[in-house]
Protein backbone atom coordinates (compact mmCIF):
# COMPACT_ATOMS: atom_id res chain seq x y z
CA UNK A 1 0.00 0.00 0.00
CA UNK A 2 2.96 2.49 0.91
CA UNK A 3 4.41 1.71 -2.16
CA UNK A 4 1.77 2.61 -4.20
CA UNK A 5 0.62 5.82 -1.80
CA UNK A 6 4.58 6.92 -2.62
CA UNK A 7 4.86 5.37 -6.18
CA UNK A 8 1.53 5.86 -8.73
CA UNK A 9 -1.01 7.01 -6.19
CA UNK A 10 1.05 10.16 -5.33
CA UNK A 11 -0.60 12.37 -7.96
CA UNK A 12 -3.82 11.74 -5.58
CA UNK A 13 -2.42 13.86 -3.15
CA UNK A 14 -1.89 16.98 -4.89
CA UNK A 15 -5.00 16.53 -7.38
CA UNK A 16 -4.60 18.19 -10.44
CA UNK A 17 -6.61 21.67 -10.79
CA UNK A 18 -9.67 21.52 -13.27
CA UNK A 19 -10.21 17.31 -13.69
CA UNK A 20 -12.15 15.46 -11.84
CA UNK A 21 -8.70 13.27 -11.30
CA UNK A 22 -10.20 9.46 -11.49
CA UNK A 23 -8.72 6.31 -11.44
CA UNK A 24 -9.20 5.84 -14.51
CA UNK A 25 -7.17 9.46 -16.25
CA UNK A 26 -4.47 7.88 -14.64
CA UNK A 27 -1.79 4.82 -16.01
CA UNK A 28 -0.68 2.05 -13.57
CA UNK A 29 2.25 3.96 -13.16
CA UNK A 30 0.54 7.64 -12.39
CA UNK A 31 0.75 9.40 -15.60
CA UNK A 32 -1.74 11.22 -17.11
CA UNK A 33 -3.39 9.37 -19.89
CA UNK A 34 -4.97 11.42 -21.90
CA UNK A 35 -1.36 13.91 -21.82
CA UNK A 36 0.44 10.96 -23.07
CA UNK A 37 -2.39 10.28 -25.91
CA UNK A 38 -1.63 13.69 -27.48
CA UNK A 39 2.36 13.32 -27.47
CA UNK A 40 2.07 9.86 -29.15
CA UNK A 41 -0.37 11.77 -31.51
CA UNK A 42 2.18 14.35 -32.07
CA UNK A 43 4.87 11.59 -32.60
CA UNK A 44 2.77 10.02 -35.54
CA UNK A 45 2.71 13.63 -37.10
CA UNK A 46 6.51 14.17 -36.83
CA UNK A 47 7.17 15.20 -41.06
CA UNK A 48 10.13 13.04 -41.16
CA UNK A 49 8.21 9.67 -40.57
CA UNK A 50 10.56 7.89 -38.14
CA UNK A 51 9.44 6.32 -34.96
CA UNK A 52 10.67 6.65 -31.46
CA UNK A 53 12.21 3.66 -29.29
CA UNK A 54 11.06 2.61 -26.16
CA UNK A 55 13.74 4.79 -24.13
CA UNK A 56 12.29 7.66 -25.82
CA UNK A 57 8.66 6.80 -25.16
CA UNK A 58 9.92 6.13 -21.47
CA UNK A 59 11.88 9.67 -21.65
CA UNK A 60 8.89 11.67 -23.05
CA UNK A 61 6.70 10.22 -19.83
CA UNK A 62 9.27 10.93 -17.60
CA UNK A 63 9.20 14.55 -18.63
CA UNK A 64 5.39 14.76 -18.32
CA UNK A 65 5.17 16.19 -14.42
CA UNK A 66 7.36 18.87 -15.64
CA UNK A 67 5.37 19.94 -18.40
CA UNK A 68 2.14 19.65 -15.50
CA UNK A 69 4.22 21.74 -13.41
CA UNK A 70 5.16 24.55 -16.16
CA UNK A 71 1.73 24.86 -16.73
CA UNK A 72 1.93 23.48 -20.49
CA UNK A 73 -1.91 23.61 -21.84
CA UNK A 74 -3.63 19.88 -21.01
CA UNK A 75 -6.54 18.59 -22.84
CA UNK A 76 -9.80 18.51 -22.16
CA UNK A 77 -11.08 15.38 -20.15
CA UNK A 78 -13.13 12.77 -22.72
CA UNK A 79 -15.12 10.27 -21.53
CA UNK A 80 -12.66 7.69 -20.52
CA UNK A 81 -11.53 9.94 -18.57
CA UNK A 82 -14.97 10.15 -16.50
CA UNK A 83 -15.37 6.75 -15.26
CA UNK A 84 -14.70 7.04 -11.33
CA UNK A 85 -15.14 3.06 -10.96
CA UNK A 86 -12.34 1.73 -13.38
CA UNK A 87 -13.77 -1.60 -13.14
CA UNK A 88 -17.27 -0.11 -14.74
CA UNK A 89 -16.85 0.94 -17.93
CA UNK A 90 -20.29 1.75 -18.62
CA UNK A 91 -20.64 4.68 -15.94
CA UNK A 92 -19.66 8.24 -17.31
CA UNK A 93 -19.89 10.96 -14.27
CA UNK A 94 -22.42 13.50 -15.41
CA UNK A 95 -21.66 17.25 -15.73
CA UNK A 96 -23.08 19.53 -13.40
CA UNK A 97 -23.95 22.73 -12.85
CA UNK A 98 -20.73 25.01 -12.21
CA UNK A 99 -21.42 27.89 -8.82
CA UNK A 100 -21.17 30.78 -11.86
CA UNK A 101 -23.65 29.37 -14.19
CA UNK A 102 -26.23 28.95 -10.56
CA UNK A 103 -25.23 32.41 -9.93
CA UNK A 104 -25.91 33.39 -13.41
CA UNK A 105 -29.35 31.68 -13.37
CA UNK A 106 -30.70 33.30 -10.27
CA UNK A 107 -29.61 36.87 -11.44
CA UNK A 108 -31.40 36.30 -14.42
CA UNK A 109 -34.66 34.91 -12.98
CA UNK A 110 -34.72 37.25 -9.42
CA UNK A 111 -32.89 40.26 -10.31
CA UNK A 112 -33.61 40.60 -14.15
CA UNK A 113 -36.92 39.25 -13.78
CA UNK A 114 -36.90 36.83 -16.71
CA UNK A 115 -39.08 33.75 -17.15
CA UNK A 116 -38.12 30.40 -16.30
CA UNK A 117 -38.59 29.15 -20.39
CA UNK A 118 -36.25 32.05 -20.88
CA UNK A 119 -33.50 31.47 -18.95
CA UNK A 120 -33.78 27.54 -19.88
CA UNK A 121 -33.44 28.64 -23.36
CA UNK A 122 -30.80 30.74 -23.12
CA UNK A 123 -28.97 28.71 -20.45
CA UNK A 124 -29.35 25.44 -21.95
CA UNK A 125 -31.00 24.10 -18.40
CA UNK A 126 -33.85 22.19 -18.55
CA UNK A 127 -36.55 24.30 -16.93
CA UNK A 128 -37.12 22.20 -13.86
CA UNK A 129 -33.38 22.60 -12.94
CA UNK A 130 -33.52 26.09 -13.63
CA UNK A 131 -36.16 26.55 -10.89
CA UNK A 132 -34.47 23.88 -8.17
CA UNK A 133 -31.23 26.30 -8.81
CA UNK A 134 -33.65 29.81 -8.08
CA UNK A 135 -35.59 28.01 -4.75
CA UNK A 136 -32.05 26.37 -3.24
CA UNK A 137 -30.02 29.48 -3.79
CA UNK A 138 -32.31 31.94 -2.18
CA UNK A 139 -32.58 29.36 0.59
CA UNK A 140 -28.83 30.14 0.46
CA UNK A 141 -29.48 33.79 0.41
CA UNK A 142 -31.97 33.38 3.15
CA UNK A 143 -29.15 31.77 5.43
CA UNK A 144 -26.86 34.32 4.65
CA UNK A 145 -29.15 37.08 6.02
CA UNK A 146 -29.34 34.99 9.14
CA UNK A 147 -26.28 34.36 9.72
CA UNK A 148 -26.46 30.64 9.63
CA UNK A 149 -23.14 29.23 8.48
CA UNK A 150 -22.64 27.41 5.01
CA UNK A 151 -20.46 24.44 3.82
CA UNK A 152 -18.67 26.03 1.68
CA UNK A 153 -15.25 23.76 1.77
CA UNK A 154 -17.68 20.95 1.38
CA UNK A 155 -19.42 22.16 -1.39
CA UNK A 156 -16.02 23.12 -3.06
CA UNK A 157 -14.36 19.59 -2.30
CA UNK A 158 -17.23 17.85 -4.04
CA UNK A 159 -17.69 19.81 -7.15
CA UNK A 160 -13.60 19.64 -7.51
CA UNK A 161 -14.70 16.02 -7.95
CA UNK A 162 -17.09 16.36 -10.58
CA UNK A 163 -17.07 18.19 -14.00
CA UNK A 164 -18.55 20.78 -14.33
CA UNK A 165 -20.72 23.04 -17.37
CA UNK A 166 -18.91 26.38 -17.21
CA UNK A 167 -20.36 29.68 -17.66
CA UNK A 168 -18.80 32.85 -18.93
CA UNK A 169 -20.31 35.76 -20.42
CA UNK A 170 -17.78 36.19 -22.92
CA UNK A 171 -17.61 32.94 -24.14
CA UNK A 172 -20.71 30.82 -26.36
CA UNK A 173 -22.90 28.84 -24.41
CA UNK A 174 -22.18 25.43 -23.22
CA UNK A 175 -25.65 23.01 -23.43
CA UNK A 176 -26.10 21.61 -20.19
CA UNK A 177 -28.49 18.66 -21.21
CA UNK A 178 -31.53 18.42 -23.78
CA UNK A 179 -34.33 21.12 -22.82
CA UNK A 180 -37.09 20.52 -25.33
CA UNK A 181 -37.58 16.29 -25.02
CA UNK A 182 -41.24 15.66 -24.65
CA UNK A 183 -42.83 15.02 -21.44
CA UNK A 184 -44.70 11.69 -21.03
CA UNK A 185 -48.10 12.31 -20.48
CA UNK A 186 -50.06 9.63 -17.74
CA UNK A 187 -52.61 9.51 -20.04
CA UNK A 188 -50.81 7.88 -22.44
CA UNK A 189 -49.36 5.01 -20.02
CA UNK A 190 -52.15 2.88 -20.52
CA UNK A 191 -52.31 0.23 -23.38
CA UNK A 192 -54.64 1.32 -25.93
CA UNK A 193 -55.95 0.07 -29.28
CA UNK A 194 -57.70 2.78 -31.93
CA UNK A 195 -58.36 1.28 -35.25
CA UNK A 196 -58.55 3.98 -37.61
CA UNK A 197 -59.81 3.85 -41.58
CA UNK A 198 -56.90 3.72 -44.27
CA UNK A 199 -58.29 6.79 -46.31
CA UNK A 200 -58.08 8.96 -42.81
CA UNK A 201 -55.84 11.59 -42.39
CA UNK A 202 -54.97 10.17 -38.75
CA UNK A 203 -52.54 13.25 -37.26
CA UNK A 204 -50.63 13.51 -33.97
CA UNK A 205 -53.99 15.44 -32.61
CA UNK A 206 -55.89 13.01 -33.35
CA UNK A 207 -53.91 10.67 -31.66
CA UNK A 208 -53.89 12.95 -28.40
CA UNK A 209 -57.36 13.51 -28.65
CA UNK A 210 -57.68 9.01 -28.23
CA UNK A 211 -55.41 9.11 -25.25
CA UNK A 212 -57.47 11.99 -23.47
CA UNK A 213 -59.62 14.81 -25.24
CA UNK A 214 -57.84 17.94 -23.78
CA UNK A 215 -54.09 15.88 -24.56
CA UNK A 216 -52.44 18.48 -26.64
CA UNK A 217 -50.22 17.43 -29.71
CA UNK A 218 -46.47 16.65 -29.23
CA UNK A 219 -45.64 20.07 -30.76
CA UNK A 220 -47.78 21.82 -28.14
CA UNK A 221 -46.32 19.52 -25.41
CA UNK A 222 -42.87 20.19 -25.38
CA UNK A 223 -41.42 22.54 -23.45
CA UNK A 224 -40.07 25.40 -25.52
CA UNK A 225 -42.28 25.16 -28.66
CA UNK A 226 -40.90 29.21 -29.27
CA UNK A 227 -37.98 27.04 -30.38
CA UNK A 228 -40.09 25.35 -33.22
CA UNK A 229 -41.74 28.40 -34.48
CA UNK A 230 -38.38 30.63 -34.41
CA UNK A 231 -36.76 27.99 -36.53
CA UNK A 232 -39.74 28.48 -38.52
CA UNK A 233 -39.01 31.59 -39.12
CA UNK A 234 -35.10 31.58 -39.45
CA UNK A 235 -36.35 29.23 -42.32
CA UNK A 236 -38.85 31.09 -43.90
CA UNK A 237 -36.06 33.84 -44.31
CA UNK A 238 -37.19 36.12 -41.41
CA UNK A 239 -34.51 38.63 -40.39
CA UNK A 240 -33.16 38.59 -37.14
CA UNK A 241 -34.92 41.93 -35.95
CA UNK A 242 -38.26 40.45 -36.95
CA UNK A 243 -37.51 37.37 -35.63
CA UNK A 244 -37.10 39.09 -32.21
CA UNK A 245 -39.59 41.01 -32.78
CA UNK A 246 -42.00 38.43 -33.43
CA UNK A 247 -40.73 36.10 -30.50
CA UNK A 248 -40.97 38.68 -27.73
CA UNK A 249 -44.71 39.22 -29.13
CA UNK A 250 -45.26 35.73 -28.29
CA UNK A 251 -43.74 35.92 -25.14
CA UNK A 252 -46.09 38.72 -24.21
CA UNK A 253 -49.14 37.16 -24.94
CA UNK A 254 -47.79 33.79 -23.57
CA UNK A 255 -47.50 36.06 -20.24
CA UNK A 256 -50.88 37.46 -20.49
CA UNK A 257 -52.11 34.54 -20.84
CA UNK A 258 -50.79 32.85 -18.03
CA UNK A 259 -51.38 35.42 -15.48
CA UNK A 260 -55.39 35.07 -16.64
CA UNK A 261 -55.32 31.16 -16.16
CA UNK A 262 -53.77 32.30 -12.28
CA UNK A 263 -56.24 35.11 -11.76
CA UNK A 264 -59.46 32.58 -12.50
CA UNK A 265 -57.66 29.56 -10.75
CA UNK A 266 -57.17 31.65 -7.75
CA UNK A 267 -61.13 33.00 -8.20
CA UNK A 268 -62.47 30.06 -8.39
CA UNK A 269 -60.36 28.32 -5.21
CA UNK A 270 -61.97 31.45 -3.13
CA UNK A 271 -65.34 30.79 -4.71
CA UNK A 272 -65.41 26.84 -4.18
CA UNK A 273 -63.07 26.34 -0.64
CA UNK A 274 -63.95 27.52 2.35
CA UNK A 275 -61.35 28.58 5.02
CA UNK A 276 -61.55 28.22 8.49
CA UNK A 277 -58.99 29.94 10.00
CA UNK A 278 -57.60 28.34 13.67
CA UNK A 279 -55.11 29.37 16.21
CA UNK A 280 -52.51 27.49 14.79
CA UNK A 281 -53.96 25.35 11.64
CA UNK A 282 -55.80 26.29 8.59
CA UNK A 283 -58.94 24.28 7.61
CA UNK A 284 -60.41 23.77 4.31
CA UNK A 285 -63.75 22.58 3.15
CA UNK A 286 -64.96 22.12 -0.15
CA UNK A 287 -68.55 21.08 -1.31
CA UNK A 288 -68.84 17.37 -2.84
CA UNK A 289 -71.04 15.83 -5.42
CA UNK A 290 -71.51 11.88 -5.66
CA UNK A 291 -72.43 11.99 -8.93
CA UNK A 292 -69.57 13.69 -9.97
CA UNK A 293 -68.05 10.03 -10.26
CA UNK A 294 -69.97 9.94 -13.09
CA UNK A 295 -71.72 6.49 -13.95
CA UNK A 296 -68.68 3.81 -14.05
CA UNK A 297 -67.23 5.60 -11.01
CA UNK A 298 -64.09 6.84 -12.63
CA UNK A 299 -64.24 10.48 -13.58
CA UNK A 300 -61.40 12.79 -13.24
CA UNK A 301 -63.76 15.08 -10.87
CA UNK A 302 -64.55 12.42 -8.55
CA UNK A 303 -62.97 12.14 -4.70
CA UNK A 304 -60.17 10.13 -4.53
CA UNK A 305 -59.22 10.45 -8.06
CA UNK A 306 -56.33 12.44 -6.75
CA UNK A 307 -54.68 9.44 -5.43
CA UNK A 308 -54.84 7.47 -8.87
CA UNK A 309 -57.18 5.16 -10.87
CA UNK A 310 -56.16 1.93 -11.82
CA UNK A 311 -56.81 1.19 -15.71
CA UNK A 312 -58.74 -1.67 -16.94
CA UNK A 313 -56.22 -1.95 -20.27
CA UNK A 314 -54.51 -5.19 -18.34
CA UNK A 315 -57.52 -6.56 -16.92
CA UNK A 316 -58.88 -10.00 -17.44
CA UNK A 317 -62.22 -10.13 -18.85
CA UNK A 318 -61.73 -6.90 -20.68
CA UNK A 319 -62.50 -6.36 -23.76
CA UNK A 320 -59.58 -5.05 -25.76
CA UNK A 321 -60.27 -5.17 -29.12
CA UNK A 322 -61.78 -2.65 -30.72
CA UNK A 323 -65.35 -3.78 -32.24
CA UNK A 324 -65.98 -0.86 -34.22
CA UNK A 325 -63.47 1.64 -36.63
CA UNK A 326 -64.09 5.11 -37.02
CA UNK A 327 -64.74 6.90 -40.31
Amino acid sequence: MYAWLNGPGAVFKDALPGSTNYLNAYSSTGQLVRLSKRGRGKEEEDTDGAVRNDSEEGAEIEEQPQNLASGRPIPHETLDDLMPFPLNKHFRSQSVLSEELKVEIYRRVVERDQSVRTVSAALGVEMRRVGAVVRLKSVEAEWVKKGKPLAGPYSRAVMAMLPQTPYSPTANVTTHESINDLPVHRATLRQLFHPVSESRHFTRTDAGKVFAHDLLPADDRIPHPELVELERDNRAGVIREERILRQQERNRIENAEREERERKRRERAEREVKVVKGSRWEFRFRDVNVDSMGKDGRDSRGVGMRYGVPHHDRKGGQVKIPTRVEG
